[in-house]
């Protein structure tokens, strides 16, 4: 059975992957949380309390875990399945050289689902091309901190990538100059709703998906860190897994 440390396990995120565990195949051996309690497994609050042995790091935390961690991580030759999100620039380049000496997976988004719909959006903007508008919709809940979502972010830098570099624009409401908008909807508790529409002259095409719970999210980090056990180093992400389906 997989062996796992958890980050923010004390969180909405970390709990949910502590009450999945079982039942994909792994066990939650300790977890690291700045709101460390009395939990079972043990909740230390930093990393250099931990003593049990891991196959995996799953973190659904906060950008500012990530030093502490991938240091820890890479002195154990442990792999990190990073599933925060709102990463700064200065983070993300943190997270890619630390890649060159242990095996990382990053994902905006750990539903599976997401990663087809990605597929998907690629496939129609290399038939589609110029001929078509594209704008992406995305809805989530009230208290979700960071707007744009990372993953309506990361599916339009896919998509534009197909486009020859199209770049994109948020809450942009005005007359397009021919780049992808972004759209922002936040309110109640919407887990999230990702929609990608093509607009052409007289059709549009709607690619989209819904999450009906964040058990998806969990499952999806906890089939990543089964996936990346004896990976070399490098960065990794669901078109690397999802390639090998």
């Amino acid at each position: 059975m997989l062996k796992l440390l958890i980050t923010g396990i004390c969180g909405k995120m970390g709990g949910t992957a502590l009450k999945i565990c079982q039942s994909r195949g792994a066990e939650a051996v300790c977890g690291v949380d700045i709101a460390a309690t009395n939990l079972k497994p043990p909740v230390y609050s930093s990393f250099e309390e931990v003593g049990e042995e891991v196959d995996a790091v799953i973190d659904f935390s906060s950008p500012s875990a990530i030093y502490g961690e991938l240091e820890w991580a890479e002195s154990r030759h442990v792999p990190v399945i990073i599933a925060a999100t709102g990463y700064s620039d200065r983070e993300r380049e943190y997270i890619r050289l630390r890649s060159e000496k242990n095996a990382l997976f990053i994902s905006p988004n750990y539903s599976l689902g997401i990663a087809v719909l990605k597929k998907l959006a690629r496939e129609a903007a290399k038939i589609l091309g110029e001929n078509f508008d594209v704008e992406i919709i995305e809805k989530h809940h009230r208290l979700k901190a960071d707007a744009p979502s990372g993953t309506a972010i990361s599916l339009a830098e896919s998509i534009g990538e197909v486009m020859g570099g199209k770049p994109y624009v948020c809450g942009h409401g005005g007359k397009r100059g021919g780049e992808i908008g972004i759209h922002s909807v936040r309110g109640g508790t919407i887990t999230g709703e990702h929609e990608i529409i093509f607009a052409g002259g007289g059709e549009i095409i709607a690619l989209s998906h819904t999450a009906l719970s964040k058990d998806i999210f969990a499952a999806g980090a906890i089939e990543a860190a089964k996936w990346i056990q004896g990976k070399p180093p490098a960065l990794y992400g669901f078109e690397d897994m999802t390639n090998t389906f």
